[in-house]
C-alpha cells in the first residue's frame, strides 16, 4: 500500500497537522453520531414517566382504600 500522495514528502511538521487533523475529524464524527443517537428519541424517559404516573395512581388508590 502506497499511502497518502506525497505524504512521505511532507516536513514533519506537515505530517503531524494531516494526521492532527485526521483524528480531530474522527473524534467530532464519533461525537456527533453519538450526540445524535442519544438524544434522537427519549422512549425511556417517556416509560419512566408513566411508570412513576403508574405508581402514584396505586398508591392514591390504596391510601383512599384504607381510609374507608
Amino acid at each position: 500500500m502506497a499511502g497518502l500522495l506525497g505524504y512521505k514528502s511532507l516536513p514533519p511538521k506537515g505530517k503531524n497537522l494531516v494526521v492532527a487533523g485526521g483524528l480531530t475529524a474522527f473524534v467530532f464524527g464519533v461525537y456527533f453520531y453519538t450526540m445524535r443517537a442519544v438524544g434522537g428519541t427519549d422512549e425511556l424517559q417517556m416509560a419512566i414517566d408513566k411508570f412513576e404516573e403508574q405508581n402514584s395512581k396505586n398508591q392514591a388508590e390504596g391510601s383512599i382504600s384504607s381510609k374507608v
